[in-house]
């Protein structure tokens, strides 16, 4: 790979996403007044204060007329398979396109609040393909290309966070069925989900990799219930605490295997990773070009803040880092299409974490330089920053990145061999 251009083929697409968001989805933005949704409205027009700050009918409806257009264009399934509708998209296609559209800043095209892209990220999708059983796959795939079905994620439990092997829900086999207690958290989505990918212990004990089970529960079943939806920082909410008590599902709602469902999790790890990396990214990149831009055009006392070493200085430090990030997510991400996804797994926690935090840095002193406009709602670096703040401690704490670098680093941990390659 030439690391100093962007592959013709990507670049040559870019140029196509471009076009389709002037012609299709700048309009639809303009409509209705949609820019209620961007603007400084933009969290209150979000959220339905009367229905526990879920996130309102009219913004949602709005996101899916935009995923059916990038469907119907052909962009919305990029990554996923030729057979499915996608364009065997890669892991290098997908960065260069996450951070393309990120630092165009807020928009129809891209908002990273809920993860909406005119080019998709359908995890479930993809978890589906790798891990249905035909059964499965044959009912719920043309549901969710169609954007009519999908399932939430039942991971996270209120005591233990980070560490998805200390499970206290489980399940136990009762004939042909499967009872389900305990409680999880952070179930984004469950608001609309009619499923809920659930995890829990099976066998083992706390801290055993085996022995976790994942089974698709419907949200309806007698003794599931959402027990509060969680306000963050960043508004609206569709983050669910859930409990179940003795809810029964079917054998078949097994999904990955029995007792596989911590390889379900990780499986697509490393390839969330790296095109969230690639959006914080493109998002710093807004940032320092809003600000870049502003500092230019402000003229207090008689010149150009862009004059001031005070104002230079920051941005270059930022610029500087977003250039070395930059280059390593696009030989990370080249590496893991040539190598496999998890040949390079320092590498991608590097890229993960460090984005991360740039993005929140970047956000933080294009508000410093706007000033008391730059503080308020009628810029966007308050909400870039509260939306990517979440991620220095979702998709992996930056703690749980570093020290898993650090477990390559020093020895503790090895990286999968690449393609073809045995494990020694």
């Amino acid at each position: 790979m030439d690391f100093y251009e962007i592959p013709q083929d990507i670049a040559d697409y870019l140029k196509v996403l471009d076009d389709f968001i002037e012609r299709e989805i700048k309009p639809l933005e303009q409509e209705n007044d949609n820019i209620r949704f961007f603007d400084h409205r933009r969290e209150d027009a979000r959220t339905n204060w009367d229905e526990g700050g879920v996130p309102t009918e009219d913004w949602e409806q709005l996101l899916a007329e935009v995923r059916r257009r990038a469907d119907a264009a052909g962009h919305l399934r990029y990554p996923f398979p030729k057979e499915y509708g996608g364009k065997d998209g890669t892991n290098l296609g997908m960065a260069i396109i996450r951070e393309h559209l990120a630092a165009k800043g807020l928009g129809l095209h891209c908002d990273l609040q809920n993860e909406h892209s005119i080019v998709g990220n359908n995890v479930g999708l993809l978890l589906m393909l790798e891990h249905g059983t035909e059964e499965q796959k044959a009912e719920w795939v043309p549901k969710m290309l169609a954007g009519q079905g999908g399932f939430a994620f039942g991971i996270t439990e209120p005591e233990h966070g980070s560490d998805a092997t200390h499970m206290e829900t489980n399940a136990y086999r009762d004939g042909d069925e499967w009872v389900l207690n305990g409680e999880k958290t952070w179930n984004t989505g469950i608001h609309r989900a009619k499923w809920d990918l659930i995890f829990a212990r099976t066998s083992g004990k706390a801290g055993d990799g085996d022995g976790i089970t994942a089974f698709l529960t419907p949200t309806d079943a007698e003794g599931f219930k959402v027990e509060e939806l969680l306000w963050t920082f960043n508004m609206p909410t569709d983050h669910g605490r859930i409990s179940m008590k003795d809810v029964r599902v079917p054998n078949k709602a097994i999904f990955g295997g029995e007792g596989k469902g911590l390889g379900v999790v990780q499986l697509f790890f490393n390839e969330n990773r790296i095109r969230q990396a690639a959006s914080s990214l493109g998002a710093a990149q807004f940032c320092i070009n809003e600000a870049v831009k502003y500092a230019k055009e402000r003229k207090p006392f008689g010149k150009a803040l862009a004059t001031n070493q005070g104002i230079q200085f920051p941005l270059v430090e930022l610029q500087t880092q977003a250039e070395m990030l930059r280059a390593l997510i696009h030989k990370t991400a080249y590496m893991m299409d040539t190598y496999g996804a998890f040949s390079v797994s320092d590498k991608v926690s590097m890229c993960n974490y460090y984005a991360n935090r740039l993005c929140c840095q970047a956000a933080d002193q294009a508000m410093q330089v706007h000033g008391g406009l730059g503080y308020s709602r009628h810029k966007p670096f308050e909400h870039i920053y509260r939306h990517h703040r979440r991620y220095r401690i979702t998709e992996g704490a930056e703690e749980i990145q570093m020290r898993r670098v650090a477990g390559y680093m020093f020895g503790f941990m090895k990286q999968r061999a690449p393609k073809g390659v045995a494990e020694v």
